[in-house]
């Protein structure tokens, strides 16, 4: 087996693993700082960290193993109460991590082993270079009535009979079968193996398997060798003594629970239990995604040629059609759906290691991790909420003696939370840091000349635009963390770009809000149909909360600004016609207003016609230079001609 085809399945594990291994030393951290119970997260890192190395060394990725292996050992000793949990195993055991990942990442990539050697000293300083304590003694597995039982052809001159069960977590069951086999394979020479190779991608392949393996003496060797393959729940070797009479065939009996009663064991001619989940490439997905954004196109097409002919078999059958599709694009869009700790998760540590460079203290709170969002979308929001968070610990959450002479307590607050809000996801990161001093905002952007020098106060979303600009910051001195309004404009950028919005709330001296609101996919949504002279645009529905004709009537100019008044509220007037710079319409020309939302803002978008409804596929375009950020990328209507999709956040 070539090992180097599993190489993204051992990537994408070890990454589990690791985020595990994160985890559970920020617990550890926690509990040994309150002398409380540590035995629970040190097993979870233990077993991990085994599981890496065993599938580290049957990939032949040696930089990993030694350090899998020499991390181990100092786990060990901790576990065995050998080594107190203080700050210096801590911080050796993060060091650890964060090179273990390093390696990992590298070794994958087929670069040149990471230099692991610093690390390694350390951690044998602290554990005098002693190895991990042998595996404990195999528990005796006798054969007997009722067992599920292997015949192989008894091992020719030295050699053994083994019988391996994977644990019942082990997702990739198939690939742990090749590393079994190829971890026999270094001890001796595998002339037989019970299910056959070829069935271990099968679906039906189940958790057991049994080997021949000529020529190895050393039988506690091989069985340490198939327990470091990691996700193994058990191995039986069996001795020359076990061979059938004559040299024939001999048996490998299945396992036995407590009291003798029989485990469930998969014998090879039963049927096992079905596997509910794949994994899947993510490039597969995306060419699906774009398969049935041309089909819902193409969809609408036949849906206009259908009406056209006024057949109504035909108009019933492209009906029929349409809903498949509609059902076939649902299904697609859900299973793109990942929840969002598949990101939050390795902010914990990120906020940890801020707040210990800066001498802060901060409580780390991660709330609705299992709002789902498109994978894509989550891949790309992960690099702005870095920002924020750092941004957040760096220039918000006060130093402890700071905090207590204004009367807080010495650890900041800080929360990064998920909510769905309606068929958008909304993510905050808020602090009860110092807040944004809006007068040094104002001084700023006074002397930078972007706001009129008779300026006395800002509001929140005259903020959020300052803060958003390239370049702009209130910071006196730049740190190796980040300062608010640093990178604020990448994030808005970003953003933007994801069809999202970014809102600033900040009140002086009790913490900031920053809100991103993102939608659940970027591929397909629906959308309001406007037409300005010959010029068609989208206005995604998710923000259209009704529409109203225009007349006299609800149009008013207060402080020289139009508005129209809807019932008890009055609502920012915005001609679409002033927007795209075409000339107003004749006097008299009847007109329609679209009301459209974000957050706690309003306004009216006055077209000339709302034309339809209708699903959109979200093509992304490059805006022109030094233009309006008025469009969030543009579609292809069913007739075939283009449109652009207005991005209301701008519009507000």
């Amino acid at each position: 087996m070539d090992s180097a085809q599993y190489a993204e399945l051992f990537l994408s594990e070890s990454r589990e693993h690791l985020t595990a291994i994160n985890q559970q030393l920020l617990e550890l951290e926690r509990r040994g700082a309150a002398h409380e119970e540590t035995a629970e997260p040190l097993t979870v890192i233990f077993r991990a960290v085994h599981t890496v190395k065993g599938m580290s060394a049957t990939m032949g990725y040696s930089a990993v193993a030694d350090l899998s292996h020499d991390l181990e050992s100092l786990l060990d000793r901790l576990r065995r109460d050998e080594l107190a949990v203080s700050a210096r195993v801590m911080d050796v055991l993060f060091a650890s991590a964060d090179l273990l990942e390093q390696a990992i990442e590298v070794a994958v990539g087929g670069g040149a082993d990471v230099d692991v050697r610093g690390v390694l000293d350390q951690i044998r300083a602290l554990t005098g270079d002693v190895g991990v304590s042998p595996d404990a003694p195999m528990a005796a597995l006798a054969g007997g009535n009722g067992h599920t039982m292997w015949t192989l052809p008894a091992p020719a001159g030295e050699g053994a009979l083994a019988r391996v069960r994977l644990a019942p977590s082990c997702v990739l069951r198939g690939v742990r079968a090749y590393m079994v086999v190829q971890a026999a394979e270094k001890l001796g020479r595998v002339t037989a193996v019970v299910p056959p190779r070829e069935s271990f991608l099968e679906e039906d392949f189940g958790y057991e398997l049994a080997l021949r393996v000529d020529g190895v003496a050393d039988l506690d060797a091989l069985a340490a060798a198939l327990r470091g393959v990691g996700d193994v729940d058990d191995v039986l070797v069996s001795t020359s003594a076990d061979r059938a009479p004559g040299g024939g065939a001999a048996h490998v009996p299945a396992a036995e629970g407590a009291g003798g009663a029989p485990t469930a064991t998969v014998p090879t001619t039963t049927t096992v239990r079905q596997q509910h989940f794949v994994r899947m490439d993510l490039r597969r997905l995306d060419k699906l995604m774009n398969l049935i954004g041309e089909l819902t196109i193409a969809r609408g097409r036949l849906a206009q040629l259908a009406a056209a002919t006024g057949d109504a078999e035909l108009l019933d059958t492209v009906g029929q059609a349409s809903r498949l599709v509609g059902e076939l694009q649902e299904e697609i869009i859900t299973s793109r759906l990942v929840p969002v700790w598949q990101v939050f998760d390795r902010f914990p540590r990120l906020v940890r290691d801020a707040a210990r460079s800066l001498g802060k203290q901060v409580e780390f709170r991660v709330e609705g991790k299992d709002i789902e969002l498109d994978r894509s979308l989550l891949d790309e929001i992960g690099d702005p909420l870095v920002h924020l968070l750092r941004n957040a610990i760096d220039h918000g959450i006060e130093a402890p003696d700071a905090r207590a002479a204004a009367g807080k307590p010495p650890a900041g607050r800080l929360t990064l939370s998920a909510i769905r809000d309606r068929s958008a996801v909304a993510i905050r990161v808020t602090d009860d840091g110092r807040g944004i001093d809006r007068a040094r905002v104002l001084a700023k952007a006074r002397e930078a000349g972007l706001v009129d020098a008779a300026k006395v106060e800002l509001s929140d979303d005259e903020m959020t635009r300052l803060i958003a600009r390239a370049g702009f910051s209130t910071a006196e001195k730049v740190t190796d963390v980040s300062g608010r309004g640093v990178g604020m404009d990448a994030v808005y950028a970003r953003v933007r770009s994801l069809g999202g919005s970014v809102d600033i709330r900040s009140d002086q001296g009790k913490g900031t809000t920053v809100t991103l609101r993102l939608p659940l996919t970027l591929a397909i949504l629906k959308a309001v149909l406007a037409r300005v002279e010959d010029e068609s645009y989208a206005i995604p529905l998710t923000h259209v909360r009704e529409t109203v004709e225009v007349d006299d009537d609800v149009v008013r100019t207060v402080q020289g600004r139009e508005v129209l008044v809807l019932r008890d509220d009055v609502l920012p007037l915005v001609r679409l016609r002033d927007l795209v710079r075409l000339p107003r319409a004749p006097q008299g020309t009847p007109e329609q207003a679209v009301v459209v939302e974000m957050a706690d803002r309003e306004a009216a978008v006055v077209v000339d016609e709302l034309t339809m409804q209708q699903e959109i596929v979200v093509k992304q375009f490059d805006a022109v230079k030094d233009g309006p950020t008025l469009f969030g990328g543009a579609t292809i209507l069913s007739d075939g001609a283009p449109a652009l999709i207005l991005d209301v956040s701008s519009l507000l």
